[in-house]
């Protein structure tokens, strides 16, 4: 048997036509800071530790649509943010520069895209 090598997730990477904007969103969206800045990458660290957010450039980026349909650019993966009060999170993730998402799948979820056009929920437990 082979042991397993040791293995930790550090990022999730988001591509964007300008990864110093779109990192700039989360940083206000979410508070975390800078760790790595360089002109087409970006890190942010959460300020307790644990995996942070990515975001490089890529000048060929096509924003997923949502909801996709056959055909469309789809979404290969999006972030769960976990809020205490939806409507105080809403008005904070608009006021950072987030679009609310016209169609909303559920009543405790809501889907926002950020300014690169990926999709993320903010949600309550």
């Amino acid at each position: 048997m082979v042991d397993r090598p040791r293995l930790t997730l550090t990022s999730t990477v988001l591509d964007a036509p300008d990864a110093r904007a779109l990192a700039d969103f989360y940083r206000g969206l979410l508070g975390w800071t800078v760790g790595q800045d360089e002109p087409d990458w970006v890190t942010l660290r959460p300020p307790e530790g644990g995996p942070g957010l990515s975001f490089q450039t890529e000048p060929a980026y096509v924003a997923p649509a949502w909801p996709a349909r056959p055909g469309d650019q789809q979404m290969m993966l999006h972030l769960d943010i976990e809020v205490d009060d939806l409507d105080a999170a809403e008005a904070h993730a608009v006021a950072a520069g987030a679009v609310r998402a016209e169609y909303q799948p559920q009543d405790d979820v809501r889907v926002y895209l950020d300014p690169a056009g990926h999709p993320f929920c903010l949600w309550r437990r």
